[in-house]
């Protein structure tokens, strides 16, 4: 699912906090990708499809460094991403083998890949900052991945950190990690998100000015009449 610049834009404005508020009240609580967290601070907020890989547990027999020449490989899953796409890998939370380094990284950079967001740990720190490619990890770790995964496929339903990931979902991250909109609610949440944006920072700015949080957050009826009349004077 390819999104258009401007669907883009506007979510780029939009905050990963803000975006979890508007899935809970559609009845999704289970949208936020636990343990990734940037690997730098400073990363601009990040919108694309999601691009799914998996791994599972290591097993010997295919965990091993000729497995990288295989078919089904990492380096072949790179070559299929698209331009613009967030790569979203099932590393099962583990911690002691990096999927990614430097090399893969700069490739992933190299074919304007958005970013890489995973419940598990990167190789070659340095390098992968160096590559330019935004990431969101658990952490990192100095052996490979077949130290301790097995690299199984591409683009099916995965689950990273928790959250179930659909290839194309849509994945927004910022400093306060990854947040996975199911495809099929973007339009509503593309509608609803910049007036949540508009509303919390109208709060945020009648805390400034001493109210009260009572009546004020959630908002009660006097308060919403005075964000509507707020936004009718055009002050937005």
């Amino acid at each position: 699912m390819a999104l258009s610049k401007e669907q883009i834009e506007i979510l780029k404005q939009v905050s990963t906090a803000t975006l979890t508020t508007i899935l809970l009240k559609k009845g999704l609580r289970n949208v936020w990708i636990r343990g990734a967290m940037p690997i730098k601070e400073g990363q601009s907020r990040i919108v694309g499809p999601a691009f799914t890989l998996r791994f599972v547990p290591s097993r010997e027999d295919l965990a091993t460094p000729a497995s990288w020449s295989s078919p089904i490989s990492t380096r072949a899953a790179i070559e299929e991403m698209p331009a613009g796409c967030i790569a979203v890998v099932d590393a099962m939370g583990i911690q002691d083998a990096g999927i990614f380094g430097d090399i893969l990284c700069a490739r992933m950079h190299k074919r304007s890949v958005a970013g890489l967001v995973t419940d598990g740990v990167i190789r070659d720190k340095a390098g992968v900052i160096g590559s330019g490619l935004p990431v969101w990890c658990r952490g990192t770790s100095a052996p490979p991945s077949v130290a301790g995964l097995t690299f199984v496929g591409w683009q099916e339903t995965i689950g990273c950190g928790g959250v179930a990931v659909i290839p194309d979902d849509i994945v927004v991250i910022d400093d306060d990690g990854a947040v996975v909109i199911p495809s099929a609610l973007l339009d509503e949440v593309l509608k609803e998100a910049p007036e949540q944006e508009r509303m919390e920072a109208w709060i945020v700015n009648e805390v400034e000015n001493d109210e009260k949080l009572p009546g004020l957050y959630p908002m009660n009826e006097e308060t919403r009449k005075r964000y509507d009349a707020f936004k009718k004077s055009g002050s937005s």
